[in-house]
């Protein structure tokens, strides 16, 4: 089962849509390690209500923290402390659990960006190092969103992570080109703004991108 880690490049930017729509496209299960905030629901509540492939499964949370913040402030404040290794187990244990009948691909979606923290010494980067994922980045057009994307991009670049390249969200400007070129990263898709996403829409998404996502992911 391959890895694909869900990141951002920042908080808001559609991380959980894309990670539904990626999930559609791939019959692939999908899992929130840490989900910080719920009280208008999770994110894997969200996407488990608008996938409609029957192959996969969403995993349960690692960390289910009340409170919506930075998971290493939400995790204190209900005196507990974000473990790696934990969540690294919860991959093991689930996978036994779907061995004979795995889908391909396991959709990880991280909280916020890539330097959002978990703990006192570790970031998400961390986690996808740990997990040894493949991310796709997510940017979302507004003022700042090249520069975000960017450091985002130069981030990956130093600490050598596997990226198969962007996904654009929202209604874009002619930059969304040079965001790829200048990034070094390719565009594997665009998903238009759209109000209230429902599972018509992520699936007719799903079906536009599938060809280029495969390609992108090996």
């Amino acid at each position: 089962m391959q890895p694909i880690f869900i990141s951002g490049i920042g908080t808001d930017v559609g991380k959980t849509l894309v990670a539904a729509i990626i999930t559609e496209a791939l019959q692939a299960d999908y899992w929130k390690p840490v989900q910080a905030g719920y009280a208008e629901g999770t994110d894997s509540e969200w996407v488990a209500e608008r996938i409609s492939h029957p192959q996969g499964r969403v995993w349960p949370e690692t960390y289910k923290l009340s409170l919506p913040a930075s998971p290493h402030i939400a995790a204190r404040q209900e005196k507990l402390e974000i473990s790696l290794d934990r969540i690294a187990g919860q991959w093991t244990a689930e996978s036994a659990i779907r061995a004979g009948h795995l889908s391909d691909y396991l959709v990880i979606e991280g909280a916020g960006g890539l330097l959002v923290p978990l703990n006192e010494k570790e970031f998400v980067l961390d986690l996808v190092k740990k997990l040894d994922a493949t991310v796709i980045l997510v940017s979302r057009n507004y003022l700042g969103s090249i520069n975000h994307s960017l450091l985002t991009a130069a981030l990956c670049q130093s600490h050598g992570l596997k990226v198969a390249g962007w996904i654009f969200n929202d209604q874009y400007g002619h930059y969304e080109a040079e965001i790829a070129q200048w990034s070094g990263f390719p565009s594997i898709a665009s998903v238009p703004f759209y109000k209230d996403p429902d599972t018509e829409f992520i699936r007719e998404e799903a079906g536009k991108m599938k060809t280029s996502l495969l390609a992108a992911i090996g």
